[in-house]
């Protein structure tokens, strides 16, 4: 009627115990391995290391090329790793060369040189482009307006950049 201890954690359970216990039915005991620490080609290791998961090892590799990659940028010798970013940089060099230049130039830095020569002309393009994936009919039309000079608007032209304000 009355609750009875018969075994506490780390006591050594005798024979009266382990009886009394398997008439009542309890089995209180389990059975298993605790890892302590991971033998490897000579070296130990934490139990954690065998919690790894593919995405961090995806990640730990990630970091591991970018440190690679940034080691190899920083002493100039080139890797695998360092190749793309390496690409990258001179055709960032070959680019401010052919915009400061008017001599020399590839085809790849026209549109760079388009831009800084006239980029209103980028600006107004984003939203026509957007414009033109809607149907016309919810297109809202259009009233012809009359360009106000600057004398006009009062000398608000202060910079050379049109009406925009």
């Amino acid at each position: 009627m009355s609750d009875v201890n018969l075994v506490k954690k780390g006591e050594k359970v005798g024979n009266s115990e382990a009886a009394l216990l398997q008439k009542l039915n309890i089995m209180p005991f389990t059975y298993g391995l605790v890892i302590q620490m991971v033998y490897d080609n000579g070296s130990l290791f934490e139990p954690a290391v065998l919690d790894l998961t593919e995405d961090l090892l995806v990640a730990k590799f990630a970091a591991g090329v970018r440190n690679v990659a940034s080691v190899s940028l920083a002493l100039g010798m080139p890797t695998l790793a360092s190749l793309p970013h390496s690409i990258a940089n001179a055709f960032k060099r070959l680019l401010a060369v052919a915009v400061q230049c008017d001599t020399y130039t590839f085809p790849k830095a026209k549109a760079y040189k388009d831009y800084l020569a006239n980029p209103g002309a980028f600006a107004s393009a984003a939203p026509v482009a957007a414009a033109a994936g809607a149907p016309a009919a919810a297109a809202p039309a259009k009233k012809e307006e009359k360009e106000e000079s600057a004398e006009e608007m009062g000398g608000m032209d202060m910079f050379g950049g049109g009406s925009d304000y």
